[in-house]
């Protein structure tokens, strides 16, 4: 069993922040000029790199917060700003890779796409933050790692089918789903500062 409620929640503001489907004209941007075999293989060891390294912070976030002494409501607010930050890229637009990446031999699904691309600043953040609401519960715990291997599931079929993906939805389609989660992602941050705000008001 898990909670239902939580993994929506969880896989919702992971999906909105890693962004699967404006990661498709980066990762044609990165990948071109290679064969369909090795964007394929591309295509999965990205996410799985982005998958290591959000689990990774998930198990021990909370024990480097301890270890700064940070509170979960300090990690929150900066939590919203980072997410803020990342939202306003998304509703302002990506910008172009630089043409060197693309040229590069260096394995691509590393950096830029495995990180910081997919597991960058907001995933991380957002990450720790559901971790650390997690406390304890089985149910959560359990959600919490579905929802993160879910939305690692969609970054991998929307970079496995990306040519395909971007032939039918062209990169008008592409750019308005960037922007409609651009808007979603600064309406989970704003609700991420004032549920701190509200945590310091109440203690």
């Amino acid at each position: 069993m898990f909670d239902a409620r939580f993994f929506v929640e969880a896989f919702v503001t992971m999906f909105v922040i890693m962004d699967p489907p404006g990661i498709i004209p980066l990762f044609i941007a990165y990948t071109s000029g290679r064969t369909a075999a090795q964007r394929r293989r591309v295509a999965w060891q990205a996410p799985v790199v982005a998958f290591c390294l959000i689990v990774l912070f998930a198990v021990f976030g909370q024990a480097i917060l301890g270890y700064l002494h940070v509170e979960v409501p300090a990690m929150q607010i900066a939590g919203g700003l980072l997410l803020m930050l990342v939202a306003l890229q998304l509703l302002m637009g990506r910008t172009e890779p630089p043409e060197e990446g693309m040229r590069s031999n260096v394995n691509v699904a590393l950096v830029p796409l495995g990180t910081p691309l997919l597991a960058g600043p907001g995933a991380i953040v957002a990450t720790i933050v559901f971790a650390q609401q997690v406390k304890g519960e089985v149910t959560k715990i359990v959600a919490l790692f579905l929802a993160i291997a879910a939305v690692h599931i969609c970054l991998w079929l929307f970079m496995r089918f990306s040519v395909t993906i971007i032939r039918v939805i062209k990169d008008n389609g592409v750019e308005l789903v960037t922007r409609i989660s651009g808007l979603l992602l600064s309406a989970i941050a704003v609700q991420l500062i004032i549920n701190a705000v509200r945590t310091l008001v109440g203690s």
